[in-house]
């Protein structure tokens, strides 16, 4: 019973700026790692950004200097902010976390539905 909503996805022209949310709700005990997956249109997932709930972060090559992750652990939230948006960028965004639902469950992975991006050159 942990669900995971993104939102703040869109249509933007090549050099600008989006701002992704998650939002975790339900039986949540603990929060851990939360990231952001980037599905570009006929090609695999991939792991874009991660942040731990400590904070630390980390980025694939591709985004670094343009995306930032971050979180808010009071709110269950987790953000992207992207800057200077490409055509390659373009494709769907899913929020991952793992979160224990209590402290004798094992953590577990839960997925949002992902949010739409679309870059225009």
């Amino acid at each position: 019973q942990v669900q995971l909503v993104e939102s703040g996805g869109g249509l933007v022209q090549a050099g600008g700026s989006l701002r992704l949310s998650c939002a975790a709700s339900g039986s949540i005990w603990r929060l851990e790692t939360m990231g952001w997956y980037h599905r570009a249109p006929g090609k695999q997932r991939e792991l874009v950004a991660t942040i731990t709930s400590g904070g630390s972060t980390n980025y694939v090559d591709s985004v670094k200097g343009r995306f930032t992750i971050s979180r808010d652990n009071a709110k269950n939230m987790v953000f992207l902010q992207m800057n200077s948006l490409k055509p390659e960028d373009t494709g769907v965004y899913s929020c991952n976390a793992q979160a224990q639902r209590g402290p004798w469950y094992t953590s577990r992975d839960y997925w949002g539905q992902g949010t739409q991006v679309i870059v225009s050159s």
